[in-house]
């Protein structure tokens, strides 16, 4: 995949939005703050294509990346709570319509802080891969915030708090070192 062939096409903000062309697609699902834009600008070599906010819960909407033929999709940031509960509200109706149709992701991203269990909300997420019955991956970011002994243990606790099958890859990532960028570009290649 040649990740200097991107573009920005749109921002969906209900379902008559959501692009449906055939054009296969690896979406990005992660809680507010994980560095689900980072991640994105760390696989695409750039600093800030995917923007990255200085607030929690900036993505309000999905939006939607061309990169060398494959859509790039970028689900809005869940559970930060100074969101109002109306806009949260909101986001879990564009969750659940943009899940309830198939065809519209070909593979998916879970983003997880690799410092943290994972919340509640990481677990539902984590429902909504698993019953789309497609290839997903969960990236564990912000690696390089630890201790070498604490990153067995902690992948672990991710892989058993989401209830994981051997299946389902646990990528260890940093987007400050590019630990995980060549595995996981290799994981969305191979199931696109």
């Amino acid at each position: 995949m040649n990740t200097q062939k991107v573009q920005f096409l749109r921002s969906a903000a209900s379902p008559k939005d959501f692009l449906r062309d055939g054009r296969p697609s690896a979406v990005f699902a992660g809680r507010s703050n994980v560095g689900k834009s980072s991640v994105i600008n760390a696989l695409l070599n750039r600093k800030n294509f995917a923007r990255v906010g200085a607030t929690p819960g900036k993505t309000v909407q999905i939006n939607y990346f061309l990169v060398d033929g494959v859509y790039f999709v970028d689900l809005p940031g869940y559970g930060y709570a100074k969101v109002s509960g109306e806009e949260r509200r909101r986001w879990g109706v564009l969750m659940e319509d943009f899940f309830s149709q198939p065809g519209r992701m070909t593979v998916g991203v879970q983003i997880v802080d690799a410092r943290h269990d994972p919340t509640a909300d990481d677990v539902t997420m984590t429902e909504y891969f698993r019953g789309s019955a497609l290839p997903f991956i969960v990236v564990a970011n912000k690696m390089d915030k630890l201790k070498k002994s604490e990153i067995g243990p902690n992948l672990q606790r991710i892989r058993d708090t989401l209830a994981l099958d051997a299946s389902v890859p646990v990528l260890g990532f940093s987007c400050v070192r590019g630990t995980g960028r060549d595995e996981l570009l290799g994981f969305i290649e191979k199931h696109i």
